[in-house]
């Protein structure tokens, strides 16, 4: 039993790492797009390649966030809260990508995870250590900050970039910043990878924690490699539901503007991940970002009951999640052994 539950939770984390690709493509490709300083295509293509750079290179990070995330039970208990935490953050993210409406893979996961180990108590088994500090750090602070921090940075810089080609006549200021949009674009994409590919990756370390198949003193190279191949493979699916909501419906932009809040949104993601080691969403600081550098203009620009939406849905992405995870880990106990007094 404890191998099969390994091998589905490898399946559900591939799934996972797909469907994030897949949903988060939009928050290095839309910007680029609406603006025309890169082709879909190229943008899709460009955005792949970067993000599994990116998740690549986290491997480490993904150590070091395995052994301060949480602490699962061993064997099947453990793995029956990684499938529940995992199969409700799918489950959410292909509603909200349905709805169009971009919200964190990390939160859906952790929110997944919590109510998942709440499950465990609930049926008398070992609680799920580390819960509440993943619950503070993972969901609270960065929703809470992540999004002001990003809005207010990106809304003040447009100032100074402005300022800078205020006599540059506006066809040559449009032409050099699709050009610097691009390079952010890639930028983005790689924080990407490097910030959520390192989340599949602790997954997939955990699982093999509880099912007794690593001593979690190193990173097996076939963890780093599939959770990056998984991760560009979504991105090149390209998910343009939500790519359609930040490019069109949420804001206009022009394309310093748009430069701007990417070129900001990647220095906060790789600066959360390197200097600070925060999981930081990427859906909520580059969405933020948008909306501070379009806000910053001479006309009302921003669909704000689209923004009261999301904004609403950030709020319940960790909710829902954490509800689901809760009913699919009761109904997975009986499976797993977790019956009261085991």
């Amino acid at each position: 039993m404890t191998l099969l539950f390994f091998a589905l939770v490898v399946l559900l984390a591939g799934a996972f790492a797909f469907l994030n690709g897949f949903r988060d493509a939009s928050t290095s490709v839309a910007l680029a797009v609406r603006t025309r300083a890169l082709t879909p295509t190229v943008a899709v293509l460009l955005a792949s390649i970067f993000n599994f750079t990116g998740a690549a290179l986290s491997a480490a990070l993904a150590l070091q966030l395995s052994r301060t995330w949480i602490q699962l039970p061993s064997g099947p208990n453990g793995l029956a809260i990684l499938m529940a935490g995992l199969i409700s953050a799918v489950l959410w993210g292909i509603y909200t990508w349905w709805r169009g409406i971009p919200t964190s893979s990390t939160q859906a996961l952790i929110g997944g995870l919590a109510g998942a180990g709440v499950a465990s108590v609930v049926v008398g088994t070992n609680a799920v250590g580390g819960v509440d500090e993943s619950l503070l750090f993972q969901v609270a602070l960065p929703l809470l900050l992540t999004p002001v921090i990003a809005f207010a940075g990106a809304y003040l810089l447009v100032w100074p970039a402005t300022w800078a080609a205020r006599y540059t006549p506006p066809n040559v200021v449009n032409n050099r910043s699709r050009r610097a949009q691009a390079i952010a674009a890639g930028a983005v994409a790689f924080a990407h990878g490097f910030q959520d590919g390192q989340r599949t990756a602790a997954v997939l370390i955990l699982a093999m924690l509880a099912a007794g198949l690593s001593d979690g003193g190193s990173v097996p190279v076939w963890v780093a490699l599939f959770t990056a191949v998984m991760l560009a493979v979504g991105t090149l699916a390209g998910g343009w539901r939500i790519s359609y909501t930040i490019g069109y419906r949420l804001i206009r932009m022009d394309p310093l503007r748009g430069f701007v809040a990417q070129m900001y949104s990647s220095v906060i993601l790789l600066g959360g991940a390197i200097a600070l080691h925060w999981p930081i969403s990427t859906t909520h600081t580059v969405t933020a970002a948008v909306l501070g550098a379009g806000e910053n203009q001479g006309f009302p620009a921003t669909n704000r009951l689209l923004v009261i939406r999301i904004l609403g849905f950030w709020v319940l992405t960790p909710i829902a999640t954490a509800a689901a995870a809760f009913v699919l880990a009761l109904s997975l106990s009986p499976l797993a052994g977790l019956e009261p007094g085991r």
